[in-house]
């Protein structure tokens, strides 16, 4: 059994999808507050 060497493994697929995954999230994120600012500003 080879020895583990923190540190080697290749994880730039998890980092890309991490970004995606915050990336939508903040977007997800401000359409949610707009919406809310729109029905709150149309109720007014």
């Amino acid at each position: 059994m080879a020895k583990h060497e923190h540190g080697s493994m290749d994880i730039s697929e998890q980092e890309k999808t991490f970004a995606g995954f915050i990336r939508w999230s903040i977007i997800v994120a401000a359409v949610s507050i707009g919406i809310l600012i729109f029905l709150a500003l149309a109720n007014a």
